[in-house]
């Protein structure tokens, strides 16, 4: 592979991933073509694209300082917690600043990816008319929340079934008796939304969380303790002890109690559902045993009648445009060396795979400057290229966890250890960088940040 070879790389989604990886790939020389079936960036958090799954009352449940791109602050003026549309702007600011709108094909859907050689021809559509083309790489940046995960029910619904993807604002709940399913962050969120719409609300829970408040004396939960580096079983000690001292246990309020460590599952960072919980607003349920008609039986034999049953059970991870034999799937989730390498493909990515607590779109950035790196890098021959191609191939089922004991389930398949994670990207852009020629230098200098971090 040679760094003037015509090749051009194919980026697939313009969400906050796909735009830090064109942002990069451009930034270190590297032709590219980004598609987006929306008219416009922002992802997810596009309440108007056809795959996002926000809804109107939606916030960041991490503080923006603690979430945005280091290059592009968010300004003073932005909420601490910001609302979906200011992350919407904020995302349509950054593609402006850095000139990516042009790197784009909008309204463009991925139907097809497919490995010829050591090429990928791929079909897209857009108003109807489809065409292939062959692009050198391929990165996939089309987010991880936009396929619903809906268990089936033990029985027969005689109401309104909807899963949290299909929420958008809460007249849907007026005057109506309401079941939540689930209590992620999204369902902490909506049943609160349904508190105050709703005739009644109860909220069903197989297994127990962990809640953190958004504040603390006055701060961002997520930015207490600043840059304090803390072992692992120490953070996870103190934060539990914290979430206790704040807010009490999770038995208080007569939901279940975990039964793993914190951080093993994503805490909720959701206050207000305990609020509403202790004043009555919200009822807690145990695990759905039965369903007939409009009534529920609950596994401690209690029951209720509802109008609608909301599912807050998650999301898959969902690439229907490429063959799972390409993804190197195993179990929940494809197994890719740091969550974004092919342990045999050197030109397929699979970008911002990968949640952690406090990783932020920063974090994600990182993934993206190492992954454009080692295409440039790997173009000009260079030794540090070779030899992370060496490490993904043997280390691609070895997951950064930081020896977090992660629970074995769909939505927690692809987590990573923070701090694990870092120092692994880390690394790997420094030795990327160290054998870097003189004159490519100062295009990767933009980012100082990566060579010392």
């Amino acid at each position: 592979m040679k760094p003037l070879d015509g090749k051009t790389y194919a980026v697939i989604g313009a969400g906050p991933m796909g735009l830090c990886s064109v942002r990069n790939l451009v930034k270190h020389g590297i032709p590219c073509v980004g598609f987006e079936i929306h008219s416009d960036v922002g992802g997810l958090w596009d309440i108007d694209s056809p795959t996002s799954t926000m809804y109107e009352s939606a916030h960041l449940i991490s503080s923006k300082r603690m979430t945005e791109f280091a290059e592009f602050p968010m300004g003073e003026d932005v909420a601490l917690f910001p609302s979906h549309r200011e992350m919407r702007d904020y995302f349509r600011a950054y593609a402006n600043a850095f000139d990516l709108y042009r790197h784009y094909e909008f309204e463009t859907e991925v139907v097809q990816c497919t490995r010829v050689g050591d090429d990928w021809h791929i079909t897209t559509r857009c108003r109807g008319e489809e065409q292939t083309r062959v692009f050198g790489g391929l990165l996939i940046a089309n987010g991880t929340l936009h396929h619903p995960n809906i268990p089936e029910l033990p029985g027969a619904f005689s109401g309104e079934l909807l899963h949290s993807s299909d929420y958008r604002d809460p007249a849907i709940f007026d005057g109506k008796r309401v079941l939540l399913v689930g209590c992620g962050n999204s369902g902490a969120d909506i049943a609160v939304d349904a508190a105050h719409r709703a005739s009644s609300v109860d909220i069903s829970l197989r297994r127990g969380y962990y809640f953190l408040p958004k504040f603390i004396g006055g701060k961002a939960t997520d930015a207490v303790g600043g840059k304090l580096k803390l072992p692992r079983f120490i953070q996870q000690r103190i934060s539990a002890a914290l979430s206790k001292f704040m807010l009490g246990s999770p038995e208080q309020y007569g939901l279940p109690k975990p039964d793993y460590k914190m951080f093993e599952s994503h805490p909720v960072i959701n206050s207000l559902i305990l609020h509403h919980i202790g004043h009555g607003d919200i009822k807690a349920r145990k695990d759905i045993a039965a369903v007939a008609g409009h009534k529920v039986t609950f596994a401690d034999g209690s029951s209720g009648e509802y109008d609608l049953i909301l599912m807050a059970t998650g999301y898959k991870l969902h690439y229907p445009f490429i063959e799972s034999a390409h993804l190197n799937w195993e179990g929940f989730a494809p197994r890719m060396y740091l969550n974004v390498f092919h342990p045999e493909y050197d030109n397929l990515f699979l970008m911002g795979m990968v949640e952690a607590a406090g990783l932020g779109w920063e974090g994600r950035n990182r993934q993206a400057e190492m992954v454009a790196l080692y295409i440039r890098q790997l173009a000009h021959g260079a030794a540090s290229a070779q030899k992370l191609k060496k490490v993904k191939r043997m280390q691609a089922r070895q997951r950064a966890d930081g020896g977090m004991q992660y629970l074995k389930l769909e939505r927690m398949a692809y987590y990573v250890h923070k701090d694990t994670y870092l120092k692994a990207l880390a690394g790997h852009t420094r030795d990327l960088l160290s054998d870097c020629q003189v004159a490519d230098t100062a295009c990767f200098s933009i980012n100082p940040a990566a060579a010392t971090r």
